[in-house]
């Protein structure tokens, strides 16, 4: 059987061919979020129950990397998956029916949280929830919800597990980058669940599992990082195309004669080679600490949030680099870079891999407390 890098590069060609189309449609159109899932490659990171192959944590980045080469919005729409999958389905036991189809496609978000009251032996859903990455794809939502009984507070977060067409998609994606990615809001109202579609939080499922050991903030972190490094591969190889044959203006030299350009490709590949680099050995370094059921510390934490952090940052600047040394070329809509730039500055946007984090890392680091979400609160 192919590696799931090997499935991924298998779909290159489909998801060149409709990247205009997601861009223009804000959505991942269905025959590629399908190619995805006949690939299996959702689930890679899922249990092996759930069709999955529980695939170490470099196996997932290299494989969201290489569809956001080639699609920064089809790499997202494939990294949400494969953590919806990786963190919700393995505790799933007690609905196991609604997603053991391997061309089921399961949708979240963690942005809001509902209300499900208890009502005889399920419970009654309401609630609004934005940025749900590829719900347009998607036949079953994990709804982030609260349970409650008599009006009150009885849990803490849980997912109700909710199936099409229960959930409706409000079109509110209206954005310039990663707008493929069809991040638009969901609403659950008034449905009822039975008790058995109410699921454990990601991270709450207790499994002998390396993948569930590994820390649930470095884990959200680390995906987040192979889509801006796919993206950024992108750039520079498409800014090294360009410089082969554009001629500048006013100039008789191509741009990859032209010094400012031979240092933007330069500085830019350091800084992704370097990003990647740092947050692989980051990565090996927790995958043994998880399959060896050892303790991981705060500190360690820290500095695996730096390197996920900084990473993001770095492919970022890289793409700023080789756009500003592409000239305006790089603002037309008909060049690649002006959508690569685009798309890359979601990356750097979202919550587990904000820049932020770096000012809450260099806390921990000298012996202060954490602050922040994804060192405090995961």
């Amino acid at each position: 059987m192919k590696t799931p890098l090997e499935r991924a590069r298998d779909l290159e060609q489909l998801i060149r061919d409709h990247a205009d189309e997601a861009d223009r449609e804000r959505r991942l159109p269905a025959v590629v979020a399908q190619a995805i899932a006949e690939q299996g490659l959702y689930r890679i990171g899922a249990p092996i129950d759930y069709s999955g192959e529980e695939a170490d944590p470099r196996t997932q980045i290299e494989t969201i990397e290489a569809l956001a080469s080639f699609d920064g919005s089809a790499g997202w729409n494939l990294m949400i998956g494969m953590e919806n999958f990786g963190l919700i389905a393995p505790g799933c036991d007690s609905c196991k029916h609604m997603i053991e189809d391997p061309m089921v496609i399961m949708s979240s978000s963690t942005a809001a949280v509902g209300k499900a009251e208890k009502e005889a032996d399920g419970y009654r859903v309401n609630g609004r929830w934005q940025f749900v990455s590829g719900c347009q794809n998607s036949t079953v939502f994990g709804a982030t919800v609260i349970l409650h009984e008599d009006g009150e507070p009885v849990s803490p977060n849980v997912y109700a597990m909710v199936a099409a067409p229960d959930f409706q998609i409000i079109d509110t994606w209206d954005v310039s980058g990663m707008r493929g990615s069809g991040s638009h809001d969901v609403v659950v109202e008034d449905v009822w669940v039975p008790a058995n579609q109410i699921v454990a939080p990601i991270g709450g499922t207790k499994s002998s599992q390396p993948l569930l050991r590994f820390p649930l903030g470095a884990r959200l972190a680390y995906n987040k990082v192979a889509v801006a490094l796919g993206i950024a591969r992108a750039g520079l190889d498409m800014f090294v195309d360009l410089a082969e044959g554009k001629i500048p203006r006013f100039q008789s030299k191509s741009l990859r004669e032209r010094a400012a350009a031979q240092r933007a490709i330069s500085e830019a590949e350091i800084k992704v080679r370097s990003a990647r680099a740092f947050t692989l050995e980051q990565v090996e370094e927790f995958w043994e600490a998880a399959k060896a059921g050892a303790h991981i510390t705060s500190r360690q934490r820290a500095i695996f949030q730096l390197a996920c952090s900084d990473a993001v940052r770095a492919c970022c600047e890289a793409v700023d680099l080789v756009a500003e040394a592409a000239g305006t070329t790089a603002n037309f809509n008909a060049s690649p870079l002006e959508r690569i730039a685009r798309d890359i500055r979601v990356v750097r946007q979202h919550a587990t891999v904000a820049s932020h984090h770096i000012d809450d890392a260099g806390r921990v680091l000298l012996g202060l407390d954490a602050r922040g979400l994804m060192l405090k609160g995961l």
